[in-house]
C-alpha cells in the first residue's frame, strides 16, 4: 500500500480554527408576522391551512416568508422541548457502498448518545437538495450532515440560518458552512495522475461525469480537475480526459465512457475513473472487446469498493476510510450537542491511500 502524503491520515488530530462560524441567526415567526403586518397566529395559519386565509393576506405572508427565508417549525406544536433526538444525513445516492459506510459509522457513534439517524438522498440534484433541506428543517433535526460542500444559493442560506450544527463531509472546502470532516477530492485526482505518471505511462486518460445542469457529481469533478492539473504539471496532454454521462456513475457509465475515450484517443495506455463503479465497467468492457488489462491499458479507480478487489485483474484504486469518517462525524456531533454556546469551526482531514493491485501494469 502506498500512502498519500498530501492527504494526511485518519489518525491525525482534529484541529479547530480560531475564526468563528459564519452561521447567522434563523428567522423567527415573529419577524415574519412583523414584516407582513399580521399576527403570529395568521402566519401559522398560512403555513398549515392557507385556504382559510384571505388571498391578499396570504400572499403578503408568503412574500414575507420568502424574503426572510423563514422555515416553519412543524415540530413546535407537538414538542414541549427543543430536543427531537434525530440527526439528518443527506447523501447524493443510496447505491454507493462508501456512503453506506458513512451511515454505518455515524449510526454507531450516535447510538451511544441515544440519537437517531434520518437519511435522505438527492441523486446529485441541487434543486432536490434544497427541497430536502426545507423538509428537514421544518421537522427540527438537532444537526445536519451533508455530503460535499457545493450547494445552491438558497440551500446555503438555509444552512447558514439553521441554528443547529452543520457538518459537511467527504470534501475539504476552503469556506465551509460550519464544520467539515473529509478529504481533498482535488488532491485525490492529483495523486492518481502522479501515480500513473510515476509508473511510466505517457498517454493517460480519465473519465468522469458531465458537468452541466443541476445534476452534477461535484466531488467527482474535483477529482477530474486535480487529475488534469497534475497532467499539465507533468507537461502531458489532457486530451484523453473526458466528462461523459450523468451522475450517479455506474458500471454502464464506465463501459460506455471507455468506448468514447478510445475512439477519441486510441493510443491511451492508462485511464483513471473517478469511481470504482466506472472503473469496473471499463475493465469489463475492455475484456469484452479483447483489450488486455493491464497489458494494453491500465485502469485505476477511486473508492476501494469491494467488487474492485474481486474482479480479475483486481483494481488499483484510491482508498478513503469512509466508516471512520462517519465515526468521527458522530463523535464531533455528540461533543457539539453536549456543549453550550457557539463552537469554533472544526476541520479534519481523514487522508487517503493508493491501493496497488494488478489492473495497473507494474513498471
Amino acid at each position: 500500500m502506498q500512502e498519500s502524503k498530501e492527504g494526511g491520515s485518519a489518525g491525525s488530530p482534529a484541529t479547530a480554527d480560531a475564526k468563528p462560524s459564519r452561521r447567522v441567526r434563523r428567522p423567527t415567526i415573529r419577524e415574519v408576522a412583523q414584516l407582513a403586518g399580521v399576527s403570529r397566529m395568521t402566519v401559522s395559519r398560512v403555513v398549515s391551512e392557507p385556504n382559510l386565509v384571505l388571498p391578499g393576506t396570504r400572499e403578503r405572508v408568503q412574500k414575507a416568508i420568502a424574503d426572510l427565508d423563514y422555515v416553519p417549525d412543524r415540530a413546535a406544536g407537538s414538542l414541549s422541548s427543543r430536543r427531537t433526538g434525530f440527526i439528518a444525513l443527506m447523501l447524493p445516492t443510496l447505491t454507493n457502498a462508501n456512503f453506506a459506510a458513512v451511515a454505518h459509522g455515524l449510526t454507531e457513534a450516535l447510538r451511544e448518545a441515544n440519537y437517531h439517524l434520518l437519511i435522505v438522498y438527492t441523486e446529485y440534484d441541487m434543486v432536490e437538495e434544497e427541497r430536502q433541506l426545507r423538509n428537514l428543517l421544518a421537522r427540527r433535526p438537532e444537526a445536519i450532515v451533508l455530503t460535499g460542500a457545493t450547494h445552491n444559493r438558497n440551500s446555503s442560506k438555509l444552512l447558514l440560518t439553521a441554528d443547529i450544527p452543520i457538518v459537511e463531509i467527504a470534501d475539504l472546502p476552503s469556506r465551509p458552512i460550519e464544520h467539515v470532516i473529509g478529504f481533498s477530492n482535488y488532491q485525490a485526482g492529483r495523486t492518481a495522475a502522479r501515480y500513473l505518471i510515476d509508473k511510466g505511462f505517457r498517454n493517460i486518460g480519465a473519465v468522469g461525469g458531465s458537468y452541466e445542469g443541476d445534476v452534477v457529481d461535484h466531488r467527482g469533478e474535483e477529482r477530474i480537475r486535480g487529475f488534469e492539473d497534475e497532467l499539465r504539471h507533468g507537461g502531458m496532454s489532457t486530451d484523453a480526459v473526458i466528462r461523459y454521462g450523468v451522475a450517479p456513475l455506474s458500471y454502464d457509465h464506465g463501459a460506455s465512457a471507455i468506448v468514447e475515450l478510445l475512439q477519441r484517443c486510441p493510443d491511451t495506455d492508462a485511464v483513471f475513473a473517478v469511481s470504482d463503479l466506472s472503473a469496473v465497467g471499463i475493465v469489463m468492457e475492455c475484456q469484452r472487446r479483447g483489450i488486455s488489462v493491464p497489458d494494453q491499458i491500465s485502469v485505476m479507480g477511486f473508492g476501494n469498493f469491494e467488487i474492485g478487489g474481486e474482479i480479475n485483474p483486481p483494481l488499483t484504486t484510491i482508498h478513503v476510510d469512509f466508516n471512520a469518517l462517519g465515526q468521527l462525524t458522530g463523535e464531533l456531533l455528540i461533543d457539539l450537542l453536549a456543549s453550550k454556546g457557539p463552537a469554533a469551526m472544526h476541520r479534519r482531514d481523514v487522508g487517503l491511500d493508493v491501493i496497488e493491485r494488478k489492473s495497473v501494469r507494474m513498471s
